[in-house]
Formats: C-alpha cells, sequence, structure tokens
C-alpha cells in the first residue's frame, strides 16, 4: 500500500522513469503564461484517487500523472484516502480531515481520478470531496484553482464519472480544465510491475497533465481577479462563513 502522502517531486523519479518521449513531452514555457505578480514557485498540484483496493488503478492513474507533472516542473502531493472518516461521521479535526484540507489549501491545482462504479464515481472518492469545504473561515480553500478529471473503468470506455466529478468541481468554484482522460479496461493498461503500458490512454494523460500545468501556470496568480464577485463584495467575512456553514443543515 502506497505511504499516506507520496511526495514525486522529492524522490527518484526522472525523465527516464515515464514513457512519454522525452524530445516530445515540451517544457512549460512559464514565461509566457504566468502573471506578472506570479509566485515564481513550481505550480504545486494534489492529486486524489478513489480506490482502497490494495492494486487501485486509480491511484497508479495517479502516481503516473504525478510523474508527468513532475517532468513538468510541479511540486506534486498525493493523498491516501486510507482511514479518512466517512463525511460527518466525525468531526473535522480527525487527522486524515486535517491532513487532506491542509493539502488542499497548499494545492494551487488537482488531479481527481476515480474509477466508475456503478455508473458513478466512487464513495471514498465523492468522500474526500465532501471534506473539502466551500469555506475554511473566509478563505475559499479550492476557489479559482485549477482541476483535471481522469477515471478508469473495468469494462468499456464511460464518462459517468468524469462527468459528475466536473459538475462538482465547477460547484468547487475551480478552473475544471477541457481535456479529460478516460481509460477502459484499466487492468489490460498496466504490466506486472504495475507501470502504464504505451497506448493512447497514456497520450491522452499527458495531454491532460499538460493542459492542466498550463492553466495552472494562466491563472494561479490571476485567480483572486477572475473569481471576484459583486455579490461576495457585499458580505461581510463572517456572513459568508454563515452562509457556507453546512452545520446549519
Amino acid at each position: 500500500m502506497s505511504p499516506i502522502n507520496i511526495d514525486l517531486s522529492n524522490s527518484d523519479f526522472n525523465a527516464r522513469d515515464h514513457l512519454a518521449d522525452p524530445g516530445l513531452l515540451h517544457p512549460i514555457d512559464h514565461s509566457y503564461l504566468a502573471g506578472p505578480d506570479d509566485p515564481g514557485h513550481a505550480p504545486r498540484i494534489l492529486l486524489l484517487y478513489g480506490s482502497l483496493r490494495k492494486r487501485s488503478f486509480s491511484r497508479l492513474v495517479a502516481e503516473e500523472s504525478a510523474r508527468i507533472l513532475t517532468q513538468l516542473g510541479a511540486d506534486t502531493r498525493i493523498f491516501n484516502p486510507s482511514g479518512l472518516p466517512l463525511p460527518d461521521d466525525t468531526d473535522a479535526d480527525h487527522p486524515k480531515v486535517q491532513e487532506l484540507r491542509a493539502l488542499a489549501s497548499w494545492a494551487e491545482g488537482m488531479v481527481w481520478v476515480s474509477p466508475e462504479r456503478h455508473g458513478a464515481m466512487t464513495g471514498i472518492m465523492k468522500a474526500q470531496i465532501d471534506w473539502i469545504p466551500l469555506s475554511l473561515g473566509a478563505v475559499r480553500p479550492t476557489q479559482g484553482k485549477t482541476l483535471a478529471l481522469m477515471q478508469v473503468e473495468g469494462g468499456s470506455q464511460s464518462f459517468n464519472a468524469v462527468n459528475q466529478m466536473r459538475i462538482l468541481g465547477r460547484w468547487m468554484r475551480m478552473i475544471t480544465i477541457p481535456n479529460q482522460s478516460s481509460i477502459a479496461k484499466a487492468f489490460t493498461e498496466f504490466d506486472d510491475k504495475d507501470r502504464i503500458k504505451p497506448s493512447p490512454y497514456y497520450n491522452r494523460i499527458v495531454d491532460v497533465c499538460e493542459e492542466l500545468m498550463k492553466f495552472t501556470w494562466m491563472t494561479r496568480s490571476r485567480s483572486d481577479h477572475l473569481v471576484d464577485r459583486y455579490s461576495e463584495r457585499v458580505e461581510t467575512g463572517q456572513q459568508l462563513i454563515d452562509r457556507v456553514n453546512l452545520k446549519k443543515i
């Protein structure tokens, strides 16, 4: 089982450890994309996956994505949902909830990878999203941050999970990129070392990671302006807290 929190940016992954052709995996020209007030550090990307199986294909896709994102210059973290309680089954001071919320606040972009189960995202995936609130005090931990969506299936290709997660990303006020990935019969796409095989599915994962990095560089220093709303400017901080406080529901 993977560690609770995998930091691939500080690991032994390098250009030879993933399948992308280094001659075609172009560096992201952030000088063309970044705003004048860009903080300059590597884009911080959090990856969530939606299965606790020992051989979790959503986790394997998240790890492959982290390799690509790291090569493209990202600082990546993968959250392990094992031990995360069901929403409302305990208080938010649970260590796993605090870990997830800290990572959500740290991140400037996210990747959500879910299996499709009964035609939908898994409960494990939804529980992680539900534990990330729209507001922590007067701070919105997801608003204006970028989001990429991927799913894996045991059967034929479907887009039910990514379509559901796209609705949630919009609800969380995230900048959800247009591209997405859906891997059919995922159990046939990985080798006995749990590495993805070269295929159009892998190429699409690279496409999604490239696009996420570009959108993150382009929006992270501008997100406050992009999501600034009149309706929220007329609210006080306490009014905002009261309006989104789910304990009243």
